[in-house]
């Protein structure tokens, strides 16, 4: 796999993509993106779990039953959740809109819409921003990081990723974008992810495969606890690799999941890198348990405690909160079996082994914890599985900025 630096979701052959501010954001910061493909592609789409799903969730979800997608529009700041039947309404026009200028179907068109819920959206300037956009669409690097900055809200950086692959000797690409920083939980965090591929591939096991690599990426990470209305995974796949069709359980599809995987987990640690407020990028890693579902539970269940997270931003070693959290994580397991280990570049402690708490010393222990990035591993001596789970610290700043939000 090689892996593109500057890559994005213009990278595989057939997408171009653009980004303007469309007047949706009053400090003149881009806020619509469109994703096309030259040629209907073969989609996979994974949506928000909140039973309050915004109005462009609900049409994708309609849409999505014909399974082959051309155009992805997207603005940021206003969330067009919880707007009634003229949210309903003002994705119709711009589906609308994005199929006549485009030359689509409404339906061959996906939409999603990220930031402030239940505010009117402005549909007007939606459908005048398609009309200036389109003509701007291109394939470059630029055109992709274009439209990675106008998907953004809290967020403070672009979220991009690409590689390549060799497949049946043709080079297939996968390219990313996604958004993310607050309002951000396991089951679909408030995300919105949308990737690109040219390779030749059945929407049925592209959906199998997007949801099966969902579960140990997009939802192992976790901000602050809230899942929103808005959250939307999406993957193209248009062919124009020219490979034959990947069949599931062969050497060329096993290479292209492995590259599949990491540009979805690139995404999702990237999230978590800029999470609101962060000060701290924390890996939980569980050990030694009976199923892989355990292991994902009780990883969730530390990387989401409140109590956890704010000892890592006072840089407190305070390990019973981890245990604590393990504990209420709905698996049983002994505690007199377990391990637990904090560390990070600036060294490693023993807090708890085989049940028995371990002497540290505290100015050792301020020194690991000072750290950009802290790992937590937990050995459970129940069984063989593992899971990973990725969040951050919550500091005041996070306080701050959602305090602020709607100003």
């Amino acid at each position: 796999m090689k892996i593109i630096k500057t890559g994005g979701v213009t990278t595989p052959v057939g997408f171009k993509a653009g980004g303007i501010n469309c007047g949706i954001k009053s400090n003149g910061k881009s806020d619509l993106a469109i994703i096309y493909s030259e040629v209907p592609g073969a989609t996979a789409l994974l949506t928000t779990t909140n039973q309050v799903k915004a109005a462009p969730i609900l049409w994708c979800k309609e849409v999505i039953v014909n399974p082959y997608k051309q155009a992805v529009v997207v603005n940021s700041g206003n969330a067009n959740a919880c707007t009634g039947e003229p949210g309903t309404a003002a994705v119709k026009l711009t589906a609308d809109k994005m199929g006549e200028a485009l030359g689509l179907q409404s339906a061959d068109v996906l939409v999603a819409s990220t930031g402030v819920i239940g505010v009117a959206l402005p549909v007007e300037k939606i459908l005048a921003g398609i009309d200036a956009l389109v003509p701007k669409l291109g394939n470059t690097l630029e055109n992709g990081e274009l439209a990675a900055k106008a998907i953004l809200t809290t967020d403070t950086v672009m979220k991009t990723i690409a590689v390549e692959v060799d497949i049946q000797g043709k080079p297939v690409k996968i390219g990313g974008m996604a958004k993310g920083s607050g309002m951000i939980h396991p089951n679909m965090a408030t995300m919105l992810s949308f990737v690109t591929t040219d390779v030749n591939i059945e929407p049925a096991l592209l959906q199998k495969l997007l949801k099966e690599t969902a579960v140990d990426t997009y939802n192992m990470i976790s901000v602050d606890g809230d899942t929103s209305t808005n959250d939307m995974v999406t993957v193209i796949s248009n062919g124009m690799a020219g490979n034959s069709k990947l069949e599931e359980n062969t050497p060329d599809y096993e290479i292209f999941k492995e590259a599949f995987v990491y540009v979805h987990k690139t995404l999702a640690k990237k999230i978590i890198r800029d999470g609101e407020g962060a000060t701290k990028f924390v890996e939980v890693e569980v050990f030694g348990t009976k199923t892989k579902d355990d292991a994902r539970a009780m990883a969730k269940s530390v990387i989401t405690s409140n109590l956890v997270k704010t000892a890592l931003f006072g840089e407190d070693a305070n390990w019973g909160r981890v245990l604590c959290a393990l504990g209420y994580s709905g698996v049983a397991f002994d505690p007199l079996k377990v391990s637990l280990v904090f560390s990070s570049q600036a060294g490693m402690i023993t807090l708890l082994s085989d049940g028995v708490p371990i002497a540290f010393d505290e100015d050792e222990a301020k020194k690991v914890l000072s750290e950009k990035e802290i790992n937590i591993s937990v050995e459970l001596n129940e069984g063989d599985e593992k899971a990973v789970a990725w969040g951050c610290d919550l500091s005041y700043e996070y306080v701050k900025i959602n305090g602020d939000y709607r100003s």
